[in-house]
């Protein structure tokens, strides 16, 4: 997103400056949409990961909607540590949601969810709790 925010300030700068006629103009146009259009059909993989000692379910990002509609999966009663890659496109955000209504009070229901692109970290977090959803959500390494 920042090349397109890049894009968009030369094509500015360029028309402000220089009066440039509109056979220029649309041509910035034109490489300005199809940037756009790549970024958004770009596709991408992460791995979403889940520990800890119970969830109830997992709710996940599972690919094949979009960043306006995702379509997310559910898995009941998974067996930890879960781990599910998925691929995603354009700027739809990683979200992974391990939830544990009923916590055992001894273990006191932690959870921990990781989303990994390429190896890298984008996003964890952890919860605890009769009520633990310790939700993961990440900007789309697309996005970045």
């Amino acid at each position: 997103m920042r090349t397109i925010a890049m894009a968009t300030a030369g094509v500015v700068l360029l028309l402000g400056c220089s009066g440039v006629g509109d056979e220029v103009a649309k041509k910035a146009e034109d490489e300005l949409v199809e940037e756009v259009d790549r970024q958004i059909d770009q596709e991408y993989e992460v791995t979403y990961e889940v520990t800890g000692d119970k969830a109830d379910f997992i709710e996940f990002n599972a690919g094949g909607g979009d960043a306006s509609d995702p379509q997310f999966e559910t898995v009941d009663d998974p067996e930890l540590p879960w781990r599910k890659t998925v691929k995603l496109r354009g700027i739809e955000a990683p979200t992974v949601l391990p939830v544990l209504v009923d916590a055992d009070e001894a273990s006191g229901g932690r959870l921990t969810c990781r989303i990994l692109h390429d190896g890298k970290k984008l996003a964890e977090k952890s919860g605890a709790g009769a009520v633990s959803a310790a939700g993961c959500v990440a900007v789309s390494p697309i996005a970045q």
